[in-house]
């Protein structure tokens, strides 16, 4: 059986995307024990609450800014314990908005609402339910439900987590941080502590902000964790916001550099990289944000857009955490990752489009024309892709059976009904969509658990089991029984040929612009020819993912993103 994994969060966003996602463990815990198909050991490590309750916490070591961590006492512990939550919701009017929770956060002096103490208290950061309005949190501990150890969370002090100053902007600022002997040895003992006390480490989870200088630290991390855990997994995932202050044009191209320089290196010293973001465009074009049929989420909020990634997030993980799997991270790696293409991207239905009842056949056999998910990379097109290399895809919280005709003995009406299990259902009906690609395909019964403080941005017509209905209830039956509780995932990562006008695109952004004109990005310690040496690295890396996409491989005609 695969063993453990270890948790690394380098940056605010990455915070973000992480609170959500240790929420979702938690509401894992607490909902049905049979069947136990997911290991929460796998993420979580056994603790102790008052009164010798049980109360297991990640095992996460988290790198945050001075002024990001705002709850969080200076162990990283909360200031209050959390409480499992199962109350109801509450706005606080009088709270700031979250006017600062864009790409640069907000400042960190103050809560940003009261309410934690207990059960019946209001969840910090979740908005009222059944309400589109904003939610009044500002930082990623503000709705953070699980406690954390002591030694979970380091903050930088050289650096502010927001401020006109201070402020970690560049990739080179984020390597000279972890050139610093003190950073190393404080970052190696956490780890070490963590690594020890498992069974069986089967390797790391690196969640990393792409977009501005923890690019650099993350490089350095994978560096660290490669050289010392060799033979370990380490799936990275570079994390950016929805949106970002285009407007202006040093931001803008700071965060081209970074991003860039991030994939480069992030995806040499990781067994797999996978960049995340709802973002329209990781390159210098601003393009609107990806965007689902049945979510309404605000795209500047980085509480919303973070939610959606990490439920996407902890399906696509779902592989290496089963408890039949047979495969560690380093499998689970090795068999997307070959013929050097290291980069994988993300797609995701949240939520699947399926109504209550239906059997795994006839769900799959409504969306014969299209698999109905989005790249969770860029909105660049919206045209059908039918070509991956090798993809691993996870079906979670559907109904598992086939039509009750099947079992009576009758002839099966379609190809999905014959097949022997939801496994072979999936991969057949994957193998109508990319012939000829290598595909593992898991289905779970299990949903994705979607109660508070996970953000209730849902669409009148799903049920509170996330399936679809005929029509949407009156406002009279809305409020907080309402509430959709789970949700239905399906969610994929592909070797796939898409990734050629992603990264090419960032490739030619960066050979357009005269990087001269910024040499302030280069006095952090980042030399030209370096710089010049990962563009070629970028271009290479592109081209893995080159052959047989649209038929042909024009360049010319391919987006910048």
């Amino acid at each position: 059986m695969p063993g453990e994994a270890v948790t690394l969060q380098l940056g605010h966003y990455s915070g973000c995307v992480g609170a959500h996602w240790w929420g979702l463990q938690a509401a894992a815990l607490r909902g049905p024990t049979e069947p136990a198909e997911l290991r929460a050991s796998a993420l979580l490590r056994p603790g102790r609450g008052p009164g010798g309750t049980e109360t297991p916490s990640p095992r996460l070591v988290a790198l945050e800014l001075k002024g990001g961590v705002g709850a969080l006492t200076l162990d990283g512990v909360s200031a209050e314990a959390p409480v499992p939550w199962d109350g109801a919701v509450a706005d606080y009017r009088d709270a700031p908005r979250d006017s600062g929770n864009r790409d640069s956060g907000n400042r960190a002096g103050d809560a940003a609402c009261d309410g934690k103490g207990g059960p019946g208290a209001a969840v910090p950061g979740a908005a009222p339910t059944g309400s589109q309005d904003p939610p009044s949190v500002r930082l990623w501990s503000d709705y953070l439900n699980v406690p954390l150890h002591p030694r979970s969370v380091h903050v930088i002090r050289q650096y502010l987590h927001d401020g006109d100053c201070g402020c970690l902007e560049a990739f080179a600022q984020g390597e000279s941080l972890l050139q610093d002997p003190a950073c190393v040895e404080e970052l190696e003992d956490r780890l070490h502590f963590f690594v020890e006390e498992c069974d069986y480490l089967q390797g790391f989870q690196v969640l990393c902000d792409l977009h501005n200088g923890f690019s650099g630290v993350g490089a350095k991390v994978t560096e660290l964790l490669h050289d010392e855990y060799s033979g370990k997994g380490i799936l990275s995932w570079g994390l950016t916001p929805a949106t970002s202050d285009v407007g202006d044009p040093q931001s803008s191209f700071y965060r081209l550099l970074n991003t860039a320089l991030g994939i480069v290196h992030l995806s040499q010293h990781s067994s797999l990289f996978c960049p995340l973001s709802l973002s329209g465009s990781l390159g210098i074009r601003p393009r609107p944000p990806v965007t689902f049929p049945y979510i309404k989420y605000d795209a500047s909020l980085n509480y919303h857009s973070s939610a959606v990634l990490a439920a996407a997030l902890d399906t696509l993980t779902v592989p290496y955490r089963l408890w039949s799997s047979q495969g560690s991270m380093v499998h689970f790696a090795d068999s997307l990752t070959f013929s050097g293409r290291k980069v994988v991207a993300a797609w995701a239905s949240l939520p699947f489009p399926a109504f209550a009842g239906s059997s795994l056949p006839e769900i799959l056999s409504a969306h014969q024309q299209d698999v109905p998910w989005k790249l969770l990379l860029s909105s660049w097109r919206e045209q059908k892709v039918s070509c991956c290399f090798a993809q691993s895809v996870v079906l979670r919280g559907v109904c598992k059976e086939r039509p009750s005709s099947s079992s009576l003995g009758q002839q099966p009406r379609t190809p999905l009904q014959g097949c022997e299990s939801p496994e072979e259902m999936l991969q057949h009906y994957l193998h109508t969509h990319f012939p000829g690609s290598f595909s593992t395909a898991h289905v779970l019964q299990q949903p994705c658990d979607t109660r508070p403080p996970f953000p209730q941005f849902f669409s009148p017509l799903l049920t509170r089991q996330g399936f679809l209905q005929d029509k949407a209830l009156g406002h009279s039956l809305a409020g907080p029984n309402r509430a959709v509780q789970s949700i239905p995932v399906l969610a994929a990562l592909q070797a796939s040929p898409v990734l050629h006008q992603l990264l090419s695109g960032l490739w030619r952004d960066l050979r357009a612009w005269n990087v001269r004109r910024w040499s302030s990005f280069f006095t952090a310690g980042l030399e030209h020819d370096d710089f010049q040496q990962a563009l070629e690295e970028l271009k290479t890396l592109s081209q893995c993912y080159e052959m047989g996409f649209g038929g042909d491989g024009s360049e010319d005609e391919a987006d910048s993103d």
